[in-house]
């Protein structure tokens, strides 16, 4: 094959040229035409499509189509498109169990998986698609260190299930066990919560990560919102094969795009939708990536004039499938823009502003009730609160929307594990009245953060949703709705306060002035602090050991230090 001269490097192969180009890397073209390189190849962008396919579960059990389309799209437009797996971790599946520390965790090993390869191989560009909601996240934070022109895309949402003519999933069923419904019932709504491919059905974090990557910027327009099953999804792969290439040929990279302003984007339009507290985790992993300083201040600022205006489960009615019937997020943004809450000049991966993408959207149709108006929202304010006090002196994530009210002041009932908490909720120990504190679960603790969703789903189910506020220095599912706080810093394992908190100490938790409280005196807090010993455990080796070494805290993502 005809080789390049020495010292020119074709448009947007900075990477691949070093790996194929000239007489020294014969050997290199030799293993490349084993898997299909032809002489024309070689002179192409070298493009990786990351793909998060598995039989593991509904959400990425499609997604070697999506990728599929992904690579034609690459191909077609004069890239290689040279398509590579990795890993995903079910949260629905393994929730309450072991396996459920090894969720966040995957996170950390779906970017050093994406950023390995790519990086191994010399690819000019990537392209990643994510389905559960860790994926996403994994594929940004590994886009962010390699800072090569690089494209999101989400595998879509799944459609609701249908159950005596309401909409169901699977937060329907995690509520419904801990509740009188019989076992038939319950059954049939096991049998039809999850109808096929795609993640949970609500503004749970698949869905929030999927429109806080738009918002950022680092996917394309209108592809947060699509059903995983959709002509239009696999459409939207195509077109971002497409404009990976043209973004390499501008030499458009990551850190163009993820500024300050995109991150501050992707905030508000998380906060608008009602999103997951997992935004608050991801993002600052995210942001320390590409090295944009983001703090847990930052969503309490942003948080002060943003409405929650998206009427969409778990704090809301509808399902996102409702919210595509509508034209997606895209009017949404249109309208926090035109309100002056999101930064029009941000670039994005379109080689367009993001008030460019949104010049021709479309208004939602009059008479709609999923999104709401600014004159009706459905808090006025973030639902995400940012907490601190002497509980949680490094702060805490709170989901609170306000329809359980914004204050709560109760007794505490302390667990040092989630598993011990259940057994009591399912006993019928836990009362009105009660604070639920669930600790040890924290990203070195558990270690692996878990999420506390059976928890939160149990006290719903058994009518005390409102009624008891739950606290962890673990998270939450993006389906966990009542009065619940999690990310409480510094976590019981390296003793923080919530690791002193004893059975019948009155807490106070104030959204609107953003506090959590152990109403105890400060000499009897340092006192116990003091005399406070981490709880013996058998270490841990492999994955998890290494991420109760090394993990930081919450408040700075929950990344591998």
């Amino acid at each position: 094959m005809r080789t390049p001269d020495t010292g020119s490097t074709p448009i947007g192969r900075h990477h691949s040229s070093p790996v194929v180009d000239g007489p020294d890397r014969t050997f290199s073209r030799a293993m490349l035409r084993a898997t299909g390189f032809e002489d024309a190849d070689f002179r192409k962008p070298i493009l990786g499509v990351a793909s998060t396919w598995s039989r593991v579960t509904p959400c990425n059990m499609h997604i070697d189509e999506l990728a599929h389309e992904a690579v034609r799209g690459i191909d077609a437009s004069g890239g290689k498109a040279i398509p590579f797996g990795t890993i995903s971790v079910s949260d629905g599946i393994s929730m309450g169990t072991q396996g459920m520390k090894y969720s966040l965790v995957s996170r950390e090993v779906i970017a050093d998986s994406i950023e390995t390869v790519a990086g191994g191989s010399g690819f000019d560009g990537l392209l990643a698609i994510g389905g559960c909601d860790k994926n996403l996240p994994g594929c940004l934070i590994a886009m962010a260190r390699l800072d090569r022109p690089a494209i999101a895309v989400y595998g879509g949402t799944i459609l609701p299930g249908r159950y005596q003519n309401r909409s169901v999933d699977l937060i329907t069923v995690f509520e419904a066990q801990y509740s009188s419904v019989d076992r038939s019932e319950l059954d049939q709504l096991e049998r039809r919560a999850i109808p096929g491919p795609g993640a949970c059905a609500a503004m749970y974090t698949a869905n929030t990560m999927a429109c806080a990557a738009e918002a950022l910027g680092m996917s394309l327009p209108g592809s947060s919102t699509q059903s995983a099953v959709s002509d239009e999804k696999r459409d939207s792969c195509f077109e971002a094969g497409r404009a990976l290439v043209e973004l390499v040929r501008q030499g458009i990279r990551p850190c163009t795009i993820m500024t300050r302003s995109a991150f501050e984007n992707a905030i508000t339009v998380a906060i608008a939708l009602g999103g997951s507290t997992n935004l608050v985790l991801h993002l600052l992993a995210i942001a320390r990536s590409v090295g944009v300083p983001l703090s847990i201040e930052d969503f309490a600022t942003i948080g002060r004039r943003v409405p929650v205006l998206g009427d969409l489960k778990p704090i809301g009615k509808h399902s996102v499938s409702s919210l595509i019937a509508i034209g997606g997020v895209l009017p949404l943004m249109t309208t926090l823009l035109k309100r002056g809450l999101l930064d029009g000049d941000c670039m994005t991966v379109t080689g367009k502003t993001l008030a460019e993408n949104l010049s021709d959207v479309a208004p939602y149709p009059s008479g709609q009730t999923i999104v709401r108006s600014f004159a009706d929202p459905i808090k006025p304010s973030s639902h995400l609160a940012i907490l601190r006090g002497n509980l949680a002196p490094d702060g805490a994530v709170g989901k609170i929307s306000g329809r359980d009210g914004l204050r709560f002041r109760g007794r505490a009932r302390v667990f040092d594990a989630e598993n011990t908490a259940m057994e009591q909720i399912v006993a019928g120990t836990v009362c009105a009245g009660h604070v639920v504190v669930i600790r040890y679960e924290g990203p070195r603790g558990g270690p692996g953060m878990r999420e506390m969703l059976r928890p939160s789903a149990a006290l719903v189910g058994r009518g005390l949703s409102g009624k008891v506020a739950l606290v962890t220095d673990g998270r939450f599912s993006g389906g966990s709705r009542g009065f619940v706080v999690g990310h409480v810093c510094p976590e019981a394992a390296v003793g923080g306060p919530i690791a002193v908190v004893r059975d019948g100490d009155p807490i106070c938790i104030d959204a609107q002035a953003g506090t959590i409280e152990l109403s105890i005196t400060a000499e009897e807090l340092a006192d116990r602090l003091k005399n406070w010993a981490m709880p013996e455990r058998a270490p841990l080796a492999g994955v998890l050991g290494r991420y109760g070494r090394q993990a930081t805290s919450a408040s700075l993502g929950a990344t591998f230090d």
